[in-house]
């Protein structure tokens, strides 16, 4: 459900061949059509081989943080970028990426989209060693155990990248400028997606293919799980860590259910496609008789359109989202919390009023929204009101990377269907299952992380993790 749930990051990183050319302006954009997966704080650090590194963060969306002047003081022919939303760590400038740590005649500079559920303890070990910390998320516990492989050990890139890796327990893509040379990292899972691309002499790196459209970069393939990609004479080259091949895949089924963008391709399966299939899943499930399918928008449209498809009942607006809302205010009342629903979204009575509708949505997380949403649709006076999940019921945490909730506050981890239903106070409630959705995406069922709807983990889990609140804004 919008509102419940939200990605970390979003990242990007860029290698362009010629060493005059300044490619902020292209990380700029890229980041641009990543905002989905982050609205908290945005960031850019390039490398200049005249001038080094520079780098700039803010709070806020990228357009709020970056104007011509930052963008222009930016210069370097290789850079990376970051969008972010929080799960671990609170919502300050401190937070926000790329990471940089500095010293003697070296630079780290990283960005991640993850989280790694070890960092704690990495954090302590780190701490104890005489590691200060500026900032209170996992990432930063990353690019300092870079620094102490690299710099203190004396290890080159590769092996320290290797050495980093063989301790993270969780998901992590990462894009890092070590010493100006761009390296990408994905995890043995290959829990978070990442892919690269290339546009004349640029090549770029993503966490989705949309940044790649928006520049007209043609997508060249994913990094592979377990995967380290560098330049050497402006080519990519790869180099496999000692775990990949050796875990179990567990790409992030969420990425197909909501995070990422509709016209974008991960791991070879069109995210439109799959939703698209969701909503004849539904329909198999579901044939209700009715008059109207209406989604939620926007992340449920394609669902909608699929079920209208298969069912034959005509797909139509019966909500307008407010696009210009954004994240920035905070609701300490119940009665602002009900306002923000209405600011996002509004019924149109004329189109539902007197109809028999379904209405489909993504996922039911919390069901705070799902309860202030169906309240606006009882308004414009619906006959029936039939409501389709994409999602399985959420019965158990993400800790790697979805700010979700704790499993008190999961509904469906404290109630059945028949009991959420009556709860909503709705004609009918009806969740996509486990089988139609791994059916939906295309993807043998091994090969996905489903830990937040069956409760099984692609990681072992720290003692007593269940019991922490992931920071929710």
């Amino acid at each position: 459900m919008q509102g419940e749930i939200e990605d970390k990051c979003g990242i990007v990183g860029f290698h362009s061949k010629d060493e005059s050319k300044d490619v902020a302006s292209l990380v700029y954009y890229s980041l641009y059509a990543l905002q989905h997966r982050g609205q908290e704080s945005a960031g850019i650090a390039t490398f200049n081989p005249e001038k080094g590194l520079n780098h700039y963060c803010g709070m806020g969306l990228i357009t709020d943080v970056f104007r011509d002047y930052e963008i222009h003081n930016l210069t370097g022919n290789k850079a990376i970028g970051h969008v972010r939303y929080s799960t671990t760590g609170q919502s300050k400038l401190e937070n926000s990426q790329p990471f940089v740590v500095d010293f003697g005649d070296g630079f780290i500079a990283m960005a991640h989209n993850g989280d790694i559920v070890n960092s704690e303890e990495l954090k302590k070990e780190l701490m104890d060693e005489g590691f200060y910390f500026k900032s209170d998320c996992d990432s930063e516990v990353i690019c300092y155990l870079l620094k102490k492989q690299h710099y203190d050990n004396d290890k080159n890139a590769l092996e320290a990248i290797e050495a980093v890796c063989r301790k993270l327990v969780g998901s992590y893509a990462l894009t890092i400028l070590i010493d100006g040379e761009l390296y990408a990292v994905r995890d043995p899972m290959g829990i978070k997606p990442l892919a690269i691309a290339k546009r004349d002499d640029d090549y770029i790196l993503a966490s989705e293919t949309v940044a790649f459209d928006v520049i007209g970069a043609e997508f060249i393939r994913d990094i592979k799980p377990g995967e380290v990609v560098y330049f050497e004479n402006d080519e990519i080259n790869s180099y496999m860590l000692e775990s990949a091949g050796k875990c179990k895949l567990s790409h992030c089924m969420f990425e197909y259910v909501y995070f990422a963008r509709p016209d974008s391709t991960i791991d070879g399966v069109n995210v439109y496609q799959t939703r698209m299939n969701i909503g004849r899943e539904l329909h198999k499930l579901y044939p209700i008789d009715a008059d109207l399918v209406v989604p939620v928008p926007d992340s449920s449209i394609p669902a909608a359109i699929g079920y209208s498809r298969a069912s034959g009942i005509p797909y139509g607006e019966g909500l307008i989202k407010n696009r210009y809302v954004g994240r920035t205010f905070i609701m300490p009342t119940q009665e602002e919390r009900e306002l923000a629903v209405r600011l996002k979204l509004n019924p149109i009575k004329e189109a539902i009023k007197g109809k028999k509708i379904v209405l489909i949505d993504d996922s039911i997380v919390r069901g705070t929204t799902s309860k202030q949403l169906l309240n606006l649709v009882k308004e414009a006076e619906p006959a029936e009101i039939h409501f389709l999940v994409g999602c399985p019921p959420v019965i158990s945490p993400c800790y790697y990377g979805v700010a979700m909730a704790t499993k008190k506050e999961l509904i469906a981890a404290n109630y059945s269907v028949e009991e959420i239903q009556e709860q909503l106070d709705i004609d009918s409630l009806g969740y996509i299952t486990l089988d139609a959705l791994v059916e939906a995406i295309g993807m043998p069922k091994e090969n996905l992380c489903l830990g937040c709807v069956n409760g099984e983990y692609p990681t072992e889990l720290p003692e007593g993790i269940e019991a922490e609140t992931y920071y929710k804004p």
